[in-house]
């Protein structure tokens, strides 16, 4: 880690509780993330360049959904935020998921699992991806009465990585079924 006024640059860390449980040092930009949060927009969509910072944006907004108001102490979101309410997150790190159709299936599988054991949800065998995906959020929100924030890292990560294959249409398909939630 580099030293910068005795606070350390966070280089190779997206967990945002890391960076703030470590003192490391952090652009204050929570200020934007609650006006992300609370201007009542149903989908938001960030791009931008690799290397800039989403996947700690996307790590700073799941613990601000999570209510983890301790990790906020001393920003700005602190003046702007009054309630700290939990509410349940899905997030998905589509980088994990592979460039072939069967490694995203996978993923997606074993990420709506847990999601599944985490809502007491029982799947029937016989559903798709999406009617599982569309399952959870209608659970998450009905047990705990709150919107469900749906948070996707890297979203795109199996479709570049299947560019100009075979596998790119099926990847696409998957996709379209999935997200279409």
């Amino acid at each position: 880690m580099v030293e910068i006024n005795d606070r350390k640059l966070p280089v190779g860390i997206q967990s945002f509780e890391e960076i703030r449980k470590q003192g490391c040092l952090y652009v204050d930009k929570t200020d934007i993330i609650w006006q992300l949060a609370n201007r009542g927009k149903k989908y938001n969509y960030l791009s931008r360049p690799r290397r800039f910072g989403k996947s700690v944006l996307v790590d700073t907004l799941e613990s601000y959904f999570l209510g983890k108001k301790e990790l906020f102490a001393g920003l700005k979101i602190m003046q702007l935020e009054t309630e700290w309410v939990k509410r349940p997150v899905i997030r998905l790190d589509m980088s994990r998921a592979g460039a072939e159709p069967e490694t995203l299936r996978s993923y997606l599988d074993n990420a709506f699992r847990q999601y599944e054991k985490e809502y007491s949800l029982t799947p029937n065998p016989t559903d798709s991806l999406a009617d599982r995906f569309n399952a959870i959020i209608v659970g998450a929100y009905e047990q705990t009465g709150q919107q469900v924030a749906i948070l996707i890292d890297e979203y795109d990560s199996p479709l570049q990585h299947s560019w100009k294959t075979p596998h790119h249409e099926a990847c696409t398909s998957i996709y379209r079924e999935v997200f279409a939630i």
